[in-house]
Formats: C-alpha cells, sequence, structure tokens
C-alpha cells in the first residue's frame, strides 16, 4: 500500500477541529501538525483513500479556510 501526503494551510483556530474529523473517519487517513501558529499541517492517506479524503477536504473547506 502507498502512502501520499498533503501539505495543506487552515485557519490555526481550526487545528483541533480537523483532528478530531480526521479521526471520527478510523484508518482514512492522519494528520501532523507541523507549524500551529502558521496553520501548517500534513495529512497523510493510502491510495485507496484518495477519493474520499479530498471529497472530505472539499466538504471541510469552507469551515478550514483561513480567515
Amino acid at each position: 500500500m502507498q502512502t501520499k501526503k498533503l501539505y495543506l494551510r487552515i485557519n490555526p483556530a481550526k487545528i483541533h477541529f480537523f483532528k478530531s474529523i480526521l479521526e471520527g473517519y478510523e484508518g482514512l487517513a492522519m494528520m501532523s501538525t507541523l507549524d500551529g501558529k502558521q496553520g501548517l499541517v500534513s495529512v497523510r492517506y493510502s491510495e485507496e483513500a484518495q477519493r474520499d479524503v479530498l471529497l472530505l477536504l472539499e466538504d471541510l473547506s469552507p469551515l478550514l479556510s483561513k480567515e
């Protein structure tokens, strides 16, 4: 199984929210905070989960965007 990684810049105040959402989808993806002040995170997921991860990110985008 090959792992993919995305780097995202989100609203720093939403990091915990985003991590909690991903944890609710057990095994879908793992998020790591790279720079909490800047809102820089990485999301790792399998190739098989790519479609679901991208759809979830699309749905969450308005909630995670930097304001």
